[in-house]
């Protein structure tokens, strides 16, 4: 098996857990006045704007924004420089009107989202936008919804899924352009006038239309180096010579170190590290099953224990404890937890985990669904409770799989430390 992206690179942006969804699984465009509704807008500066779904006055019209809330939304972007109409294009999640039973404008299920999604994909894919900016729950769930494969949000709307994502400037990777979630303005106009909701999502939108000066970064794949030999970690660094690329020896300043383990605890019986990983860059990590002998260990025992070389962890309490318990060693020269500023950075729930930084922050929004499921227990509720890792070790390319996988993590993490390191230099 080739790398760990297998199924990733063989799914639809745009199916649901392999079904084929169409107009006739939705049914929606029977029973409209502007079913299909094109996507509007002379797209000048490269803006694409993502409604939830037309309104009455919107169905009646053909066209997008066209009511009271879209008024809003013209005025303001006028405000900030933005001409919707002529500088934008603009489309909807769900591109027919949805209907109540009493006539009123409905707001799109889940399956109708899912429905319209491959209109929206295609949208994305042929106008090319710089910058898209999603405008409440249904334009996340059906950009974001359908490739993150974790908690979208507790709750609903502004209260919840909104509030996760917005103000985010996303570098998605799979369609090369920032994503900008934000509220959507029907949250705006029922709020107070010049309250907090509407400042925030001014600054939201502001926020958004500056991305169109910045340059859309090149992802770079990491190389992640499966070692057998744990001498390679000592302190191993790579220096361009006239015959090519060479590693000598070099204390690193930094590093980042992960484990994958049976468990989240590692005081039951049966818990043990299965294997571990150490990134030195933000491009290239190594990655290794944990030695039988203890003898074969001692490299990296050394690098852990070097008070010298400074430690990156995501949620670096894991792996102290396994370190401690499982190891027999204290880490020292701790410096630096992703998880912890990322929660000082910005309070709000659900934004502090490695693989959700990795999306906001560089645009990869999935490498870990092929080992997740391995990676839970059965009662999720017990924390000594043994996981399926073993499991997937037995599956042919599991073994590789785990071990790409948990260099990701470091890699990871060393550039998620790097990007937030780069926010609190100036202070």
């Amino acid at each position: 098996m080739e790398g760990f992206f297998t199924k990733k690179q063989t799914e639809s942006k745009t199916q649901v857990k392999g079904r084929r969804l169409t107009c006739e699984s939705c049914g929606l465009y029977k029973d409209i006045q502007s079913p299909r509704m094109e996507p509007f807008g002379n797209f000048k500066l490269k803006i694409m704007n993502i409604g939830e779904a037309p309104g009455a006055t919107e169905d009646a019209r053909g066209k997008q924004w066209q009511g009271k809330v879209g008024n809003l939304l013209q005025r303001t972007l006028k405000e900030l420089g933005i001409d919707l109409f002529n500088d934008c294009i603009n489309i909807n999640a769900c591109n027919c009107r949805p209907v109540k039973p009493d006539g009123s404008n409905g707001t799109p299920t889940p399956l109708q989202i899912d429905c319209c999604r491959a209109r929206v994909v295609s949208a994305i894919e042929k106008y090319k936008p710089k910058v898209i900016v999603l405008f409440g729950e249904s334009a996340i769930r059906s950009i974001i919804g359908n490739r993150w494969k974790k908690d979208l949000g507790t709750g609903s709307g502004s209260s919840g899924i909104v509030t996760k994502w917005r103000g985010w400037t996303i570098p998605d990777q799979d369609f090369k352009c920032w994503i900008c979630p934000t509220f959507h303005p029907s949250y705006i106009e029922r709020s107070d006038e010049g309250g907090v909701e509407e400042t925030i999502w001014r600054q939201d939108l502001k926020q958004a239309i500056e991305m169109l000066k910045e340059p859309f970064p090149v992802h770079i794949e990491p190389e992640i180096e499966v070692i057998s030999d744990l001498n390679e970690l000592n302190y191993s660094v790579m220096e361009s010579s006239n015959f090519g690329k060479t590693k000598v020896h070099a204390p690193p300043l930094m590093g980042a170190f992960d484990y994958e383990t049976t468990g989240l605890k590692p005081h039951a019986e049966g818990q043990r590290i299965i294997c571990a990983s150490v990134a030195y860059s933000k491009n290239h990590a190594y990655a290794f099953m944990m030695p039988e002998k203890r003898r074969q260990l001692y490299p990296f025992l050394e690098f852990i224990t070097d008070p010298l070389i400074k430690k990156i962890a995501s949620n670096m309490k894991f792996e102290h404890v396994w370190s401690k318990v499982r190891l027999g060693v204290e880490v020292k020269g701790w410096y630096w937890d992703t998880m912890l500023f990322a929660h000082v950075f910005d309070n709000r729930q659900g934004i502090t985990s490695i693989k959700f930084l990795t999306y906001v922050l560089f645009g990869i929004v999935d490498y870990d669904s092929e080992v997740a499921p391995y990676l839970k227990a059965k009662d999720e509720k017990d924390g000594n409770a043994l996981n399926r890792i073993t499991e997937l070790l037995k599956i042919p390319g599991g073994r590789e799989m785990l071990l790409k996988y948990n260099g990701w993590d470091s890699v990871c993490e060393f550039r998620a430390c790097e990007w937030q390191m780069q926010q609190v230099l100036p202070f």
